[in-house]
């Protein structure tokens, strides 16, 4: 499996909970496409959502953001952590 950093962008305003109920319709069917999305962060005030996953492909991850309703813009792969 590969790590992958997506970045959403337009999404000015995001409350906590509204990313909190996107990463969660996420995670409700990320098992799908064999992707984890094991975090997500956001700046209101730019409109930048990141989100950290790990799975089969850049193309599995955006699947499920696609029917989950929030497409990325970006999707970068992570190929070295510590």
């Amino acid at each position: 499996m590969a790590n992958f950093m997506d970045i959403h962008h337009g999404m000015k305003g995001i409350t906590q909970e509204q990313l909190k109920e996107a990463h969660q319709a996420d995670l409700a069917i990320e098992s799908q496409e064999g992707v984890h999305f094991a975090r997500a962060w956001a700046d209101p005030d730019s409109g930048d959502v990141f989100c950290l996953s790990e799975g089969p492909s850049a193309e599995a991850v955006q699947r499920v953001h696609e029917r989950t309703g929030h497409p990325a813009d970006e999707i970068h792969p992570v190929p070295l952590t510590v």
